[in-house]
């Protein structure tokens, strides 16, 4: 990653971004990553050695379409990605830990919070490329991995929703308590980068702060071929 895109995650209005997450669950940053980038990045994907599986999603019954999980070490720009989001997203976090009652405090540095999960036994790398073709869809739901989670997540699009693909929409449920389950389709261009949570988020109610459950996943593509970069920070047994 260049020093450009470092300074621009460091220079976001992430005041703007957590209240966009308190509020609807998710946030946008847009253009996050260039085009010349996202290209460089889908390149990977036909990289045996950049990787340490490979999943057809249909045979586990997660949906339709393909991903791949990174390799340790993995590329630099995702590594860089991965270090320079995870210190404001960890500000959030501990705020709705401390919202929802929770007693875990997230380092400020994500090579403190790697230890914690090899120290748990999570030692295999999670950041992911996927792509999905013509009928391929991905099922509602959260990306754990273990015991060890950090609460949130990104979802980078890499492809271009005007010449590449068509259909695909990006979604989240939310399930509130005694409530029927709310849904929200995010619009992403490429190089738009979108946090959202990985297992639940704090709600303010009118009985104080409860704690909602969140699931996303990507609506039938029609047409074309579509890639995502998904940034995980915790690892997986």
């Amino acid at each position: 990653m260049n020093e450009m895109t470092r300074d621009r995650i460091g220079s976001l209005d992430w005041e703007k971004h957590s209240r966009e997450l308190d509020a609807y669950g998710c946030t946008i940053l847009e253009k996050l990553i260039d085009p010349d980038t996202c290209r460089a990045l889908i390149a990977h994907y036909d990289d045996p050695d950049a990787f340490r599986s490979h999943i057809h999603m249909a045979r586990h019954g997660f949906g339709r379409g393909e991903y791949k999980y990174f390799a340790y070490p993995l590329p630099d720009i995702i590594a860089d990605l991965r270090q320079s989001l995870y210190l404001p997203l960890a500000e959030i976090a501990n705020r709705w830990n401390r919202a929802m009652g929770l007693d875990r405090h997230f380092p400020g540095d994500h090579a403190w919070f790697a230890v914690e999960c090899h120290g748990a036994g999570q030692t295999r790398p999670t950041p992911l490329l996927l792509r999905y073709g013509m009928g391929d869809y991905n099922c509602l739901h959260q990306d754990v991995y273990g015991d060890c989670v950090f609460p949130l997540q990104v979802a980078i699009l890499l492809s271009d929703p005007e010449t590449d693909f068509g259909g695909g929409e990006f979604v989240l449920t939310e399930q509130r308590p005694r409530m029927q389950s709310r849904a929200e389709v995010v619009p992403l261009m490429q190089g738009d980068a979108v946090i959202f949570p990985v297992h639940h988020r704090p709600v303010a109610g009118t009985r104080g702060t409860y704690r909602v459950n969140m699931r996303h996943g990507v609506s039938r593509l029609r047409a074309g071929t579509r890639h995502t970069l998904g940034i995980i920070f915790h690892d997986a047994k």
